[in-house]
């Protein structure tokens, strides 16, 4: 009885101690967990991107007493690790709304619009005095995309990455390049000998 008791005691303190803790952070506090694509790498890029074009003397030609409307093509991952590219352009996109010099279309989200529509002037449940007809939505002026790339080397337990995000800003009537940038991070991972 006692043997069974201890027994019961020693894994109770011993799966008490093995609880984990979970506090919040800083969302913007530097984040150096590993060196793989994290949310300061995502943060870095996405506000580097948009500064960069708001302060382009091309992009202030373009917003001068104008509102031009966008098309946001998802960056591309070409990367060798799984990045979450969507939170990325969904950064990028929202900086540049809430400067106030852009509008945008959200062409992922065409299909269901398009469900919609069909709904309001298809179905007989629908006050058609009430809805909204096909052919007036506007077209997106200029596309916006880029890449996001990154070379790893390894060197016995040392380990550098150095990740590339390239955007450009396309004028859908003459194809030309309006804007154009990049930005660079590098990260650099060393073991220590006992592995601490």
């Amino acid at each position: 009885m006692k043997k069974s008791v201890i027994a019961l005691l020693s894994l109770a303190v011993l799966l008490g101690g093995c609880s984990n803790k979970v506090s919040y952070g800083d969302a913007q506090a530097v984040e150096t967990t590993t060196v793989d694509f994290g949310s300061t790498d995502l943060q870095k890029i996405a506000g580097e991107m948009t500064e960069s074009m708001l302060s382009s003397g091309a992009v202030a030609q373009i917003t001068q007493g104008n509102r031009p409307i966008v098309f946001v093509e998802s960056i591309k991952n070409k990367t060798s690790e799984h990045i979450d590219t969507e939170s990325v352009t969904d950064s990028i996109s929202t900086k540049l709304l809430n400067s106030g010099k852009f509008r945008f279309v959200d062409m992922d989200r065409v299909e269901a619009v398009r469900s919609q529509l069909n709904f309001q002037n298809n179905d007989e449940l629908v006050n058609q005095n009430t809805a909204i007809q096909f052919g007036k939505m506007v077209g997106a002026q200029y596309m916006l995309y880029g890449n996001l790339s990154s070379i790893v080397k390894n060197a016995g337990s040392d380990k550098d990455v150095y990740y590339k995000m390239t955007m450009r800003l396309m004028d859908l009537e003459t194809g030309l390049i309006e804007w154009a940038d990049e930005t660079e991070i590098r990260k650099q991972q060393e073991k220590s000998l006992l592995g601490w």
